[in-house]
């Protein structure tokens, strides 16, 4: 008895369809003329019921076959005796052609759904193979790196003024290379892992001053700070100075000596905006799209000899992402570019004293300035 329930309980759309269909049937063979009402009713619960139940096709084309016959039959009787016309009988096989049309459709859409799904779950095991490739490696190659980075100083250090040493220093440098790369691909492969934040309420202010104070004795650059905005986000500290770090060392790839990078903070629609403004060499329309996928670099990139791992705009990405916020670039060739993260921020609002410079002992003077043409 159970079995029969469970039964019941996995196709009672169909028993419910059976049961309607054979009450209208039922009613065609025991009317004489006003048969076209339940003639209807049986063809188009039908169409509903496999749009709701897709049938394998053998069951589908016998089910079809049957209600073909049973219908067709329910008409031969008014047709005898002079009742209705003998072009009814049309409607039958008009039906049956409709049907077998949304079931082409049907089928058609069931098998492209499938194969979504399947492309979906092997994008999704592969997915996971290489975040544990990536895992892996990163976490093998620190080893070896930590060594070689060992012997590497032992070197330097008994030949510090000859050929040797100059050697081990360059070796230091590809070494430091590898650490940054291994650093990164293990920042992507966590992105997408539970647990990989750590939050805090954040200052908005604070973080973004913060950022530029230590980039200023890094390098020359004409370092501005704009903030026009109050509030606290929840993010993790860390991860978010990284992200920041990581546009930021951009902006100094992109800009010669004295080039002006300007750090923007901002409120929009409730959220934090975060800019990093260069009047660099900008980017070509068509890279744009591009220049948040790992390891991409343009070719300028590739040649220099301190040319980046092509990992870092990627990680702004995963990193900003995973907040629940968004990244995005504007640029203009030979004038600059704008790299603008949008994060979900609580009680934020327009700063009432936007531009109020601070002593310039604890953060770098905010001076409002022009906008890089084009990037506003």
């Amino acid at each position: 008895m159970s079995a029969i329930a469970s039964w019941l309980r996995r196709r009672w759309v169909e028993v419910a369809w059976a049961a309607f269909a054979a009450v209208n049937l039922t009613a065609m063979f025991s009317m004489g003329t006003a048969q076209t009402v339940p003639f209807h009713f049986v063809w188009v619960s039908l169409t509903l019921v496999y749009g709701f139940r897709i049938w394998r096709l053998e069951t589908t084309l016998l089910v079809c076959a049957a209600v073909c016959g049973l219908t067709a039959a329910a008409f031969v009787g008014p047709i005898a005796a002079g009742w209705i016309p003998a072009d009814e009988l049309t409607e039958v096989p008009l039906m049956a052609a409709m049907f077998l049309a949304m079931v082409w459709h049907a089928r058609r859409r069931a098998a492209a759904l499938d194969e979504v799904r399947r492309l979906a779950e092997s994008e999704r095991r592969l997915r996971e193979r290489e975040h544990e490739f990536i895992r892996d490696a990163s976490h093998e190659l620190r080893t070896p790196i930590t060594v070689a980075r060992g012997y590497a100083e032992l070197v330097r250090a008994g030949h510090d003024s000859s050929e040797t040493g100059e050697d081990a220093e360059m070796i230091l440098g590809e070494l430091e290379k590898l650490t940054r790369i291994s650093e990164r691909l293990l920042t992507l492969a966590r992105a997408e892992q539970a647990g990989f934040l750590r939050r805090a309420m954040l200052d908005l202010d604070e973080l973004v001053t913060r950022t530029v104070r230590r980039w200023t004795a890094a390098a020359d650059r004409n370092w501005q700070v704009e903030v026009d905005a109050d509030g606290r986000l929840e993010a993790d500290p860390e991860q978010l100075e990284s992200a920041l770090d990581a546009l930021i060392e951009n902006a100094v790839a992109a800009t010669a000596e004295g080039g002006r990078i300007l750090l923007r903070a901002r409120v929009d629609d409730g959220d934090a905006v975060i800019e990093v403004v260069d009047d660099g060499v900008g980017i070509l329309p068509e890279h744009r799209d591009r220049v948040f996928d790992r390891f991409w670099r343009v070719a300028s990139d590739r040649a220099r000899e301190t040319g980046g791992t092509g990992l870092g705009l990627a990680i702004v990405r995963a990193i900003v992402e995973a907040h629940g916020g968004s990244v995005g670039v504007t640029s203009v060739l030979g004038r600059g570019s704008t790299f603008t993260c949008r994060l979900p921020c609580f009680g934020c609002r327009p700063a009432e004293d936007a531009f109020a410079p601070a002593a310039a002992s604890s953060r770098p003077a905010i001076v409002p300035q022009p906008a890089v043409g084009g990037l506003e």
